[in-house]
């Protein structure tokens, strides 16, 4: 099976503060968060600072306008002086025990799936669960979004609070709030660029990739100065297909564009293949020493599971 990917363009929303995630609804969000409160609050008790208002504390310098910053921020004065292009902010760096970036899949596979339900419904639910268990511990959180062949990252910078969970959940689904990251040589060192310093670097997707073991080496090069972990969401419900009657059925590659006539037996194989697949992948992470959590679709438990570890990577982190 070819899993090879083309690329995608991500764009960005004019009316953001207006989108809703779809992906996951604003109640299995509540839902999660309510979860993360009763079984998490005993966890997080005392490794934390107080609460905290507003953007941040220290001031720590000036910069040119992003996607996603709010209006507030801007240095009127400062743009006025370049004309207003590009418009300046004043940054802020908030107190926080430790900074948590989400690197997300939004490559075509993830648009898979069965009765309207997409593989990308699981990342977006492993990303609630991570982002809404910072904002209990008042920890940084962002994300960086990655396409096919990782040919174009798009981030949205770590901040705090449970409005920027759900800025981050529309970067995901809707490109929306974004900056491009500049390509470097690699895409690692495009993403070591971007994190100013020790970063706890969650690796959602569903690894349908060509090549999953350089992913993961290139994975395990970040954990050397990064705390990486994988959540590998399950992709194999995707490929459950109805029964048909056709000896044949002609099938379109939505990663290379290719069409291919398959014989039903195989069709009816492919969510096996898949599970054979994610089960190699979970072998090779253990392999290169990388911890991984597998997750389903709109499953409390794998929520739960995901919870309880990031709790746990997070006191090993602050410790």
């Amino acid at each position: 099976m070819n899993w090879n990917e083309s690329k995608t363009t991500q764009t960005v929303s004019a009316e953001e503060d207006q989108l809703i995630p779809s992906l996951i609804k604003l109640s299995d969000i509540t839902e999660i968060e309510l979860l993360i409160l009763k079984r998490m609050r005993d966890v997080t008790i005392g490794d934390h600072r107080s609460n905290s208002h507003g953007s941040g504390f220290d001031f720590t310098g000036l910069r040119d306008w992003q996607p996603g910053d709010r209006p507030a921020a801007i240095d009127w004065a400062q743009s006025m002086i370049n004309n207003f292009s590009p418009l300046v902010v004043r940054d802020f760096e908030q107190p926080s025990s430790a900074t948590v970036v989400a690197i997300s899949d939004k490559s075509l596979s993830t648009h898979c799936g069965v009765n309207g339900v997409p593989i990308a419904t699981g990342i977006a639910r492993a990303i609630a669960t991570i982002g809404l268990s910072t904002v209990l511990s008042q920890d940084l959180f962002g994300i960086v979004t990655f396409d096919n062949e990782f040919d174009h990252l798009n981030a949205v910078q770590p901040r705090v609070g449970k409005n920027q969970v759900i800025h981050c959940l529309n970067a995901y689904e809707h490109g929306a709030g974004v900056q491009e990251l500049k390509t470097t040589a690699s895409w690692n060192a495009t993403l070591l660029s971007f994190l100013p310093r020790t970063t706890l670097l969650p690796f959602i997707s569903d690894f349908l990739f060509s090549d999953p073991h350089q992913v993961l080496s290139e994975l395990s090069l970040l954990n050397s100065t990064h705390d990486v972990f994988v959540v590998l969401v399950d992709a194999s419900f995707a490929f459950e297909l109805p029964p048909v009657s056709a000896g044949w059925i002609e099938t379109y590659d939505i990663e290379s564009g290719n069409s291919q006539l398959l014989p039903r037996r195989k069709l009816k194989a492919m969510a096996k293949q898949v599970r054979t697949w994610q089960d190699e992948v979970v072998q090779l992470a253990k392999d290169l020493n990388i911890d991984l959590v597998r997750t389903g679709i709109g499953e409390i438990n794998s929520d739960l599971a995901l919870a309880e570890f990031m709790a746990e990577r997070r006191l090993r982190k602050v410790a």
